[in-house]
């Protein structure tokens, strides 16, 4: 029984020895476009695909984060065995910061399991403090991209929409409309708007933004809310929002015309606030009556 045990260890370990020599790897970079305007969304895409089905290795690969000259979303990752081969894909998204040539440069480590890990693993030695893995980084393939310069920091494909009722409330009463844009593009670079409006209380939520990572930048929606509060007539100003649109290749506004809202006499300030209860006193006849009585008894006595 010792004898078929032993065997078993060593020939699983000369198995795993074997699949540690023999297996190897290549990495492939790729960005889908080589000019890309400021903010503009550059799909960069990361594979490693080994001989075999590779156990043995693990990858530490993760640049992601905020650099001088740009910022690196993690978009997926992803682990398959196609026939019998293993293949790991890194998907990421970067957004320029400056107009120039940008140099994408990382740097993956390659961990495999080492010959000692396997021994400790199969003869059951938890005391002995040995490194488990061997590390060898590997120096991806440079990827450069030509950055061009916009007037404006909002780039993309949008469109812009406005919810509002019929522009006409009564005095006090406010009037609302949210302000909507969808699309394409870095959100982040959509400032709060702000009015400012004689006579006019103006009530501004904050700002909602909805959206989702893809390969080709930002998808989803932001908005916000107001409230107009006026005793007069008064005009809600258009709303201009410059941005550089990439399916025209060419600057453009996301614009919403001025509103007229017509306010109607109604309800005063103060018939609006809320009255202090006031205390009250009712005249009882039969006030007079106690009094004589208590005047009489007083006689009497």
């Amino acid at each position: 029984m010792r004898k078929s045990l032993g065997r078993i260890f060593l020939t699983l370990f000369i198995f795993l020895n074997a699949s540690l020599a023999a297996s190897t790897y290549r990495w492939s970079a790729t960005a889908n476009k080589t000019s890309a305007y400021l903010h503009e969304a550059i799909h960069l895409k990361y594979v490693c695909s080994f001989s075999d089905a590779s156990e043995l290795y693990t990858i530490d690969f993760n640049p992601s984060g905020e650099y001088e000259k740009f910022t690196l979303k993690n978009l997926s990752q992803s682990e398959h065995i196609v026939d019998g081969k293993r293949v790991n894909s890194y998907e990421f998204v970067a957004f320029a910061k400056e107009a120039l040539e940008i140099e994408f440069e990382f740097e993956a480590v390659m961990k495999k399991t080492t010959k000692e890990s396997i021994e400790n693993t199969v003869l059951g030695r938890d005391n002995v403090q040995k490194e488990d893995f061997t590390k060898e980084p590997f120096a991806q393939k440079v990827l450069k991209v030509t950055v061009k310069e916009t007037n404006t920091p909002l780039v993309g494909n949008f469109t812009i929409q406005e919810k509002k009722r019929e522009p006409k409330v009564k005095a006090y009463e406010p009037y609302h409309i949210e302000v909507l844009i969808k699309g394409v593009g870095n959100f982040d670079a959509i400032k709060p708007i702000e009015f400012n409006i004689e006579g006019v209380k103006v009530f501004a939520g904050e700002v909602q933004k909805e959206y989702i990572l893809k390969d080709d930048g930002m998808h989803g929606e932001w908005s916000q809310k107001f409230a107009f509060v006026s005793e007069r007539d008064f005009t809600i100003p258009k709303i201009e929002i410059p941005y550089f649109d990439l399916q025209e290749q060419r600057e453009g506004s996301l614009l919403l015309d001025a509103t007229d809202v017509s306010v109607e006499a109604g309800f005063s300030k103060e018939e609006l606030l809320d009255e202090e209860p006031k205390e009250s006193f009712e005249f009882d006849l039969s006030y007079i009556y106690y009094l004589l009585a208590f005047a009489a008894g007083f006689l009497v006595a």
